[in-house]
């Protein structure tokens, strides 16, 4: 299956827009398969940033990546929120958009963070109406981000692998992997991020994350990593990333980095090592190909 439909960013690494990086971008017009940038961050109908952002866009394939849609939650999705995703995807035609499985609101309360969801079938009902709305509305398929977790509910009937596959199913959205997520939350949880790769529905990715996490433990002293995007991304993630790329092939790869955000030649050479990742990926399936 082709996930061609879900966008149209080139099979190449890319990076988080950020605002201290746009001058030296725009200078020097550096080899860079595209930007992503939040949805949130360009909800204002004009000023600067829409400046920057249309220049950037003149040059580069832009990815839209939503984190307050709040797919998850118990409640109905936030029409204004929506009619402002909207005006954003016609005001740029990026080639791709996206958003978390997680949710973030409770009736009048918007939360800074993004919290996980039991995997039921109630919830999988909710998730798919929601996002059926979403692609409706924004009249595009979208893609859905595997989240990071720290906990694990008891009501959960599904495995996160089924309840993400079966939502593709319905509602033909495709997915996001986030790698350093599968890496979160399989240390967090003391289960192995092979095996859960191993079960991901890779035939549906269209886009893959990479970010550092911080490391910490937790109050019986076990390891707890927090999805911090604060710093390189780590080697273990880049070991699975290339476990994932050897079986599906060179994917268009962000480097998220968030907070603590570096110099512009630090993210960039993160996003060099995804590229270098891929092309070695591609010249061992050549090889195996003419060895068959």
């Amino acid at each position: 299956m082709s996930t061609a439909r879900f966008n149209t960013l080139p099979l190449r690494a890319g990076a988080g827009l950020k605002p201290e990086h746009i001058k030296d971008i725009l200078a020097g017009r550096p080899e860079m398969g595209f930007f992503e940038v939040h949805a949130e961050n360009y909800m204002g109908a004009g000023g600067p940033p829409h400046t920057q952002l249309r220049a950037i866009a003149e040059t580069y394939p832009l990815s839209l990546h939503g984190v307050g849609l709040s797919i998850g939650a118990a409640r109905p999705l936030d029409k204004e929120h929506l009619a402002r995703l909207k005006a954003l995807n016609e005001r740029y035609r990026p080639a791709s958009f996206s958003e978390h499985l997680a949710w973030s609101s409770h009736e009048e309360v918007f939360l800074n963070d993004l919290l996980p969801v039991p995997y039921t079938q109630e919830t999988l009902s909710r998730v798919c109406d929601h996002i059926d709305e979403v692609q409706a509305v924004m009249n595009r398929p979208m893609l859905l981000e595997n989240p990071s977790t720290y906990l694990l509910f008891e009501e959960s009937t599904i495995e996160e692998t089924d309840f993400l596959r079966a939502i593709a199913a319905r509602t033909g959205c495709g997915l996001l992997l986030d790698v350093n997520n599968v890496f979160v939350s399989s240390t967090n949880h003391d289960t192995s991020p092979e095996a859960y790769l191993d079960r991901f529905p890779l035939e549906l990715v269209a886009e893959i994350h990479l970010a550092g996490h911080a490391e910490t433990v937790d109050d019986a002293g076990a390891p707890l990593l927090i999805d911090a995007h604060d710093r390189p991304v780590a080697d273990p993630v880049w070991a699975l990333y290339e476990r994932v790329i050897h079986k599906a092939g060179r994917l268009p790869t962000l480097i998220e980095w968030d907070n603590d955000v570096p110099e512009w030649p630090v993210l960039a050479r993160e996003a060099a090592l995804a590229e270098a990742a891929m092309d070695r990926a591609a010249k061992k399936l050549a090889t195996n190909k003419r060895a068959a």
